[in-house]
């Protein structure tokens, strides 16, 4: 026994430490339970009433603090509001830390309360109680029919329409889902095995989380599951008086949106609500924000969410001038010649190397060993290569050159590569041009450097030593360099994504052509990515590659990742079947703890170890044979493969020996529902491409669980060892009989990189011959170990990617919050005064540092328009602090008095307009201009008129700094999008791009932030009324909603180098029961002059009806 078996046999391991903290709640609930249950109907309801008002009475009286403090704001000097701002923001912590201990407390009682509902329903056709004014509401919407009124009774049903099934309720909580709910309420991560009701689970905290009003998000993968769930748990939650719905149902932007995120609970997809943030971050009125504050969300499927979507950014854009103009289908023909020249070269490379490491000549063989080297680092994906690479002894052998050749930090590998035209490194899916492939790419051209980037460093340094040059001609010297670079830079990133995307893509197997489209397959659940794009030109390049419409380039006008959007929340939780393995990234990036819950029924499924073969021609024929054998005994058979190519492969090996079977992958994707409808039945075959990810139940017949249950066959051990967790947990639900196993070949693409060498050894060694496979728990160790490196190797990928997009979160965070401001009004003061104090603080700074009085004087006068409050010899003998501080002084006088004449102006002209016209006008506008332009400031003249004309200043300056905020912020994110792809290109000049790019943008973004303020202040500095003509007033056309139809969103695959964890595997995941598809019910709607469901007698358009239309 060593030390850990010991400390862990002593302590207990952590699943053991989890459940013994668990327990006490679960004893606590269950204890509550028998109290709750022998409950009327009408006191459970009350009950649950009971806990919200004590709830909002542990917290009114600072609620009403926060609400005196903000009611005392508009009276404050604006020095005097930030400590105001900032009291109020500790209030709003403290309600949240209330709010927690308080649930805390309740959770006993909550969770009784749900699971004495889940049993009403489950045991009664209907539940009656006596109505509220929400049951009349309830009953009277058409989108509800599971609740109607009765006299002065509501009366609930237990089944309704969900996901457009008919469902009728049948779920109680089992213990372990008890333990489920605990752990998704103290915000860690529930995994629990296929078939164990994680739907029903999230039930307890989301009714708990959900009683202080604040909002609860339930997060689905697809839009599917997000209407399903919200209707299918919806009632339990309504029969409580809480409301419920789901963003997915409603356009972007729309009233239904905005009443669907101020329920208690709102369910959505992770796009929809990222993409919504976005929107809300690009609004230009209040009229268009729709979400409130994120406080708690629970994520289901969350290592699909969480790890493998989180790094993919969501993107609003739009076109950009030029945007057509891109090289790819220029340079496209080269790519392809010199690819087709490579294939040559490394297929001749291989005969040689086969006709000489056979010789009996020791240096014969060296140079044998040298050109299978090489013809591995020019085409490693070369299928006669990968079959040479499986003999005995081979591949060994091209390991120990490979060695040889890296030794030294590769100090001789140019020996082994000049032979080529460009370098694979297939593990990094990275690729490299050598000079003998940039001299046959330049080809004709009259610039033999034409594919070669620029030493700028060097070329800018003998400009400067050039002495013969005057200053203008340098700077026109260096404008040329910094072109003929950006030029250059572009051709080659454009030649080396096209190389990608020649050699390392695959049509069938990463993507596919639908309608003239390249679309993504998503490796892990083999569906199509609808609206996906890979990154950094690389989508561009594919659709040169396939001849179809290479898409624009698009400029970003809001971008935030998964991972980030998430971090927001103030609690956070997840449930997924699996995500144990991704503890460790779950931990380091949202501090989320991740704990196993038991399940109701011990597993009865049997996992056989790995069977491992020398080729892939040897494993399919042994796959084949065993699913044959398996038809035969009665068992269904679920196949799960990694690729459209290897679904159509055993699709035709099937159909020589006449087995029926399906097929599912991402061309036949449409017929899931059935397919999976039969995967149970006895004797049926499924071939899917990555089932695991697809993750559904699959319920057996009798006769099935007779004759041994589901058989599971993986074809090949994927990368990401939850992805074959998720395979073998398609058996085995509930307790049910089952069996898993998955066949292996050395030439599978995880052997090939990461594993085959001990296992290659030891078949050698051995004397296996063709067709005999090895089978043994060591082996299959040994695999495990490799998927390891590979999850090591990703979580540094998808680490690095952390870092560039924490970059892009801090100046988000910074720009979002002055935006919100703006837009909402709050803080705008504050924010002013900040702005002034910054921009005269650097000012002054750049002037001391240049010692340029007259620059300085100049400077104030055109930010500020005064003139400068000191005089020379104070600016030379005073400290900087000192003159800064004088200079926003002086400045912040101006800008009150520029502002209270403003008001002076404008009120005389606002007072007659609201005693003329205030009936006719509800907003007018009020022309500001800064001397160069004329804004037209929308105002509401009641509260124009009211204020005494403080609303005008108000309007102007939250106008003018969205205007400013919005145009700097947006040319901010195009200067970023040309910083990624050009710092890219420092990795060929040995230096570290993100080093690079977090230097860069930290300059930029401070650049822009001075440009703002400065700009903005002198917009504000300058404001004043060119007229005061009454006659001239004109009304404000109504604020409408802004379009956001012109705006592209989409969420950008990060490029594959970053996608080798298996990333995005989110697109469409559902671990519940898949049910067949039903014609969609059509909400039954009540004619005008039919009696109104809600049962207050009267007709439904004097009741309700009226409602509906608005009138009320």
């Amino acid at each position: 026994m060593n030390f850990i078996q010991l400390i862990t046999k002593l302590f207990g391991n952590k699943a053991q430490k989890d459940m013994r903290a668990i327990m006490p709640y679960v004893e606590k609930i269950k204890a509550a339970y028998t109290e709750i249950d022998a409950l009327s109907n009408d006191e459970l309801r009350a009950r649950s009433q009971a806990l919200m008002d004590k709830i909002q009475a542990r917290v009114a009286d600072k609620k009403q603090k926060i609400k005196d403090l903000k009611a005392s704001i508009e009276s404050l000097e604006i020095e005097q509001r930030e400590k105001v701002y900032n009291e109020i923001d500790r209030l709003e912590k403290e309600i949240k830390t209330d709010y927690e201990t308080i649930l805390d407390e309740m959770l006993p009682e909550a969770f009784a309360i749900v699971k004495s509902t889940a049993h009403r329903f489950a045991e009664n056709e209907t539940v009656v109680v006596t109505a509220t004014e929400q049951d009349k509401n309830l009953a009277a919407d058409p989108r509800f029919d599971f609740v109607e009124i009765d006299g002065d009774k509501a009366i609930y049903h237990n089944h309704w329409t969900a996901g457009g099934n008919e469902i009728t309720w049948d779920m109680v909580h089992y213990d372990v889902q008890l333990i489920g709910g605990v752990v998704l309420h103290q915000g860690k991560i529930a995994e629990m095995a296929t078939g164990e009701g994680k739907t029903l689970v999230s039930t307890l905290p989301v009714f708990l989380n959900a009683l202080t009003h604040e909002g609860v998000h339930v997060v689905t993968v697809n839009d599917y599951l997000a209407k399903r769930d919200s209707e299918w748990n919806g009632p339990i939650y309504m029969f409580h008086g809480l409301t419920v719905d789901c963003i997915d149902k409603y356009k972007p932007n729309s009233d239904e949106r905005r009443r669907a995120y101020n329920c208690d609970i709102t369910f959505g997809t992770n796009n929809e609500f990222g993409f919504d943030y976005l929107r809300d971050n690009m609004a230009t009125s209040p009229l268009d924000l729709v979400q409130r504050g994120h406080n708690f969300a629970i994520v289901d499927e969350v290592d699909s969410v969480l790890i493998d979507d989180a790094r993919t950014p969501l993107i609003i854009s739009g076109p950009v001038p030029k945007g057509e103009d891109q090289m790819f289908d220029e340079y496209k023909h080269r790519v392809e010649q010199l690819v087709r020249t490579q294939t040559t070269l490394t297929t001749k490379l291989l005969s040689e190397a086969k006709a000489k490491m056979g010789s009996a000549d020791e240096k014969e063989r060296e140079a044998g060993e040298l050109a299978l080297f090489r013809s591995f680092k020019g085409m490693p994906k070369n299928k006669a290569l990968i079959k040479y690479l499986s003999e005995p002894g081979i591949k060994v052998r091209l390991q120990k050159t490979e060695e040889f050749y890296m030794q030294e930090n590769e100090k001789n590998m140019h020996i082994a590569t000049d032979e080529l035209y460009f370098v694979i490194d297939e593990k990094n899916k990275t690729i490299e041009l050598t000079d003998k492939g940039i001299d046959a790419l330049t080809g004709t051209t009259e610039d033999p450097q034409f594919f070669v980037l620029p030493d700028v460093g060097s070329e800018i340094a003998e400009v400067e030593n050039n002495a013969a040059l005057s200053a203008e001609e340098k700077q026109q010297r260096k404008d040329d360099i910094m072109t003929n670079y950006s030029i250059k830079s572009e051709r080659v990133h454009t030649v080396n994504q096209l190389l990608k995307a020649y050699t390392l893509f695959e049509k069938d197997v990463d993507y596919i052509i639908d309608n003239n489209e390249v679309k993504i397959v998503d490796e892990q659940t083999g569906r199509i990515m609808e609206g996906r794009r890979w990154s950094d030109g690389l989508h561009q390049a594919v659709e040169a590659k396939e001849n179809v419409k290479v898409e624009g380039a698009t400029q970003t006008f809001a971008t935030i990742t998964l991972q980030n959007y998430f971090r927001m929340y103030n609690k956070l939780a997840g449930m997924t079947g699996t995500a144990e393995t991704e503890a460790g990234e779950f931990w380091n990036i949202y501090k989320l703890d991740v704990v196993v819950i038991p399940t109701n029924k011990p597993i009865a499924r049997i996992d056989m170890n790995d069977r491992i073969y020398r080729t892939k021609r040897e494993k399919y024929n042994a796959v084949i044979d065993e699913i044959v054998a398996l038809v035969g005994a009665g068992r269904p058979v679920l196949v799960g493969t990694t690729s459209v190519e290897i679904s159509e492969l055993l699709s035709r090996m099937l159909n020589l020996r006449k087995i029926p079977h399906n097929v599912l992958n991402a061309k036949l994707h449409q017929r899931e529902a059935e397919i999976v409808a039969q995967a149970g039945r006895p004797g049926v075959v499924t071939i899917a491409t990555n089932m695991a990810g697809r993750g559904t139940d699959i319920k057996l017949t009798p006769e099935v669980k007779a004759a041994g249950g589901l058989a599971i066959i993986g074809t090949e051990r994927h990368e990401s060892r939850r992805v074959d967790r998720q395979l073998r947990g398609r058996a085995g639900r509930q307790g049910d009989p089952g069996s898993s196993v998955f066949y292996v070949s050395l030439e599978d693409d995880l052997m090939r990189m990461f594993g085959s060498e001990r296992i290659a050894a030891v078949m050698d060694r051995m004397g296996f011959q063709e067709g005999e496979m090895i089978e043994h728990s060591m082996i299959s160790s040994s695999i495990e170990r490799a998927q390891k490196k590979v999850e090591e190797n990703n979580f540094g990928i998808r680490k690095r990617l952390i870092e560039y997009d924490d970059v892009m979160n801090q100046q988000r965070n910074v720009i979002y919050a002055k935006r919100r401001h703006a837009l909402m009004g709050e803080r705008i003061g504050v924010d002013i005064t900040n702005m002034i104090y910054d921009t005269a603080e650097a000012i002054v700074a750049d002037a001391r540092e240049a010692g340029d009085y007259e620059g300085l004087t100049f400077e104030v006068m055109q930010t500020f328009a005064m003139e400068v409050p000191f005089d020379e010899q104070t600016f030379r003998s005073s400290k900087p602090a000192a003159l800064s501080e004088q200079l926003a002084e002086a400045a912040l006088d101006m800008f009150k008095r520029r502002m209270d004449k403003l008001m002076s102006v404008a009120n005389p002209v606002i007072q007659k307009v609201y005693e003329e016209k205030g009936q006719m006008y509800e907003n007018i506008l009020i022309p500001i201009t800064d001397g160069k332009k004329v804004y037209n400031i929308a105002v509401n003249l009641k509260k124009a008129a009211e204020s005494d004309s403080r609303e005008v200043v108000r309007e102007f300056e939250k106008r003018m700094l969205l205007y400013v905020i919005d145009d700097e912020w947006k040319e901010h994110l195009r200067q970023l999008d040309d910083l990624k792809q050009s710092v890219q290109n420092a990795s060929y000049e040995q230096k570290d791009p993100l080093l690079i790019y977090k230097l860069e943008s930290f300059g930029i973004f401070r650049r822009m932030l001075d440009a703002l303020n400065r700009r903005a202040i002198a917009i504000l500095l300058r404001g004043q009324i060119p007229t005061a003509n009454p006659e001239e007033v004109r009304q404000a056309q109504e604020q409408r909603r802004q379009d956001y139809s012109r705006y592209r969103t989409q969420k950008d695959s990060v490029a594959r180098a970053a996608q080798q964890s298996g990333q995005a595997a989110a697109a469409g995941r559902d671990t519940r029961e898949v049910q067949r598809p039903e014609p969609i019910h059509v909400e039954k709607k009540p004619r005008p002059n039919d009696p109104c469901p809600c049962g207050s007698g009267k007709k439904y358009k004097q009741c309700h009806g009226r409602l509906e239309n608005g009138a009320l």
